[in-house]
């Protein structure tokens, strides 16, 4: 999915602009900057042209002192498109099936939904709907513009529909004992109006459960992943700026971690009372994410060149393909194949296959396609697959280099 409400609170002081911080209103200050990159990853792009004319926009990573929160401070809502083009779903990969399902599973058994109500913004195919349905018996609704009801995914779950449209004040009739938005708060620029419409989807009497899930930055921070920087991607969150942010907005934080080998992070949480509401377990001072803003730019300027000169030496021995064709690869390719050495991208996403890279143009092929012309290396995007994937190139008795993100 991803959208959002409300307007940019970008003040204007002497002539100079200051952004303002949406998720607590203090100033925000510049520390890392991408120009020009494509303003969507996961559009479908139909032939090479599309690819490298779909339109840029800027990446300016600002950093608030107060809360620790970072966005891009150049982002602009208009270049955003959420459309049936959008094609996202991670679930044609058996690793995160397995992930969903125990995912599902487990926030059915913590909190006892079953024959009740649960609501999902930013529901993409529908996936994760079905399964807290069908595993729990329960009601739901979802709410996703991107939603393609020719998939089928919600056709044995008669409690379960989907409205074609951004969750927004229209919809705060609809409420549920499960209030679930899985990787859509980082689409989100309004992060705080966001998450206090949130709320309107709770019951009054505090009964309901709030599941949020988004990229866990702290690691894009450590790491220098650049390749999880991308520009509809214009909030990011570490633990610690993510439950003050829902602290602030009245929630009482009861749990917070990271999930799916660190990537992503997770919070759940309830309509707190008039109490002190306690810091959570896990969170990072502000002083920390700050320490790992000030030479972060440096850091990742390193690792690009590093990774150029991989490429270079990889590209010397055959040709070298991509495996994943999503947000990471359009970003990567971006950052640091700047010679067109990639020759091609690999997807299991049937619907993403016979299109085109965002920006790059490289076409996006299945994995049967290495058969015929086996590469020298493949660069997998997401180390999560990287044994996935090692037994579908077995499987094709493809004999290539490895490597990992």
């Amino acid at each position: 999915m991803k959208g959002g409400v409300g307007e940019n609170r970008a003040i204007h002081a002497t002539g100079q602009q200051e952004h303002g911080c949406p998720s607590c209103g203090s100033r925000m200050r510049p520390f890392f900057e991408i120009p020009g990159v494509p303003v969507n990853s996961c559009i479908l792009m139909k032939t090479p042209e599309e690819a490298r004319s779909y339109p840029r926009g800027d990446i300016v990573l600002g950093f608030c002192d107060d809360c620790g929160f970072i966005r891009n401070l150049a982002f602009d809502p208009a270049l955003a498109e959420y459309s049936g083009r959008y094609e996202e779903t991670q679930g044609f990969s058996p690793t995160f099936r397995k992930f969903h399902e125990e995912l599902a599973a487990d926030l059915v058994e913590r909190y006892g939904l079953r024959n009740k109500d649960v609501l999902e913004i930013g529901c993409g195919k529908g996936e994760f709907l079905a399964l807290l349905c069908d595993l729990g018996g329960n009601r739901g609704i979802g709410f996703d513009p991107g939603y393609d009801e020719d998939r089928g995914i919600l056709d044995k779950v008669e409690a379960a529909r989907v409205v074609r449209d951004f969750y927004s004040p229209r919809y705060v009739g609809e409420q549920a004992d499960l209030v679930c938005c899985k990787m859509t708060l980082e689409h989100i620029r309004e992060t705080a109006d966001f998450v206090r419409l949130s709320r309107q989807a709770m019951r009054p009497d505090g009964s309901s459960i709030l599941y949020f899930q988004v990229p866990e930055s702290m690691r894009i921070l450590r790491d220098c992943a650049f390749e999880d920087i991308y520009y509809e991607h214009c909030s990011y969150f570490t633990p610690g700026s993510l439950a003050r942010l829902f602290r602030a907005e009245g929630f009482e934080v009861l749990r917070l971690r990271t999930e799916y080998s660190g990537q992503y992070l997770a919070i759940e949480a309830t309509l707190a009372d008039d109490s002190e509401r306690q810091p959570a377990t896990g969170e990072e001072s502000v002083e920390t994410v700050r320490n790992a803003v000030e030479d972060f730019s440096d850091r990742c300027a390193r690792k690009i060149e590093e990774w150029r000169a991989r490429l270079r030496e990889a590209t010397r021995r055959g040709p070298v393909v991509v495996w994943g064709s999503g947000s990471k690869a359009v970003a990567f390719l971006g950052a640091v194949d700047t010679d067109g050495l990639v020759d091609q991208v690999v997807d299991i996403n049937p619907y993403r296959q016979r299109h085109y890279m965002p920006g790059t143009a490289q076409p996006i092929v299945a994995p049967e396609t290495l058969s015929g012309r086996p590469p020298s290396c493949v660069i997998v995007m997401n180390s999560v697959y990287t044994d996935e994937i090692a037994r579908s190139l077995k499987a094709l008795e493809v004999e290539t280099k490895i490597i990992s993100m």
